[in-house]
């Protein structure tokens, strides 16, 4: 039998909205990077995963990509994500 498909919507700090779905995949956790580059612009990176602690492991990553690419600085956060029909 199939799995029940369902949307997921992760509220960020700063009033963004995200939704993800249908789907039907574990997923409880939304992640962002927010990096600021040192022409000006701005890259965000976003996930989703099936734990917090998954979701809060792409932080090592993410301070390692800023070294690499030279990223002025960047902001990380993890949110859990809230099911609806």
């Amino acid at each position: 039998m199939a799995k029940r498909k369902r949307y997921l919507t992760a509220t960020l700090s700063d009033g963004y909205v995200k939704t993800i779905g249908p789907t039907a995949a574990p997923l409880t956790h939304y992640w962002r990077i927010v990096a600021q580059l040192h022409n000006g612009r701005t890259e965000v990176f976003w996930g989703h995963e099936p734990s917090q602690r998954a979701a809060l492991a792409k932080r090592v990553p993410a301070e390692e990509a800023a070294k690499q690419r030279g990223w002025r600085s960047f902001e990380f956060e993890v949110v859990a994500l809230q099911e609806y029909d």
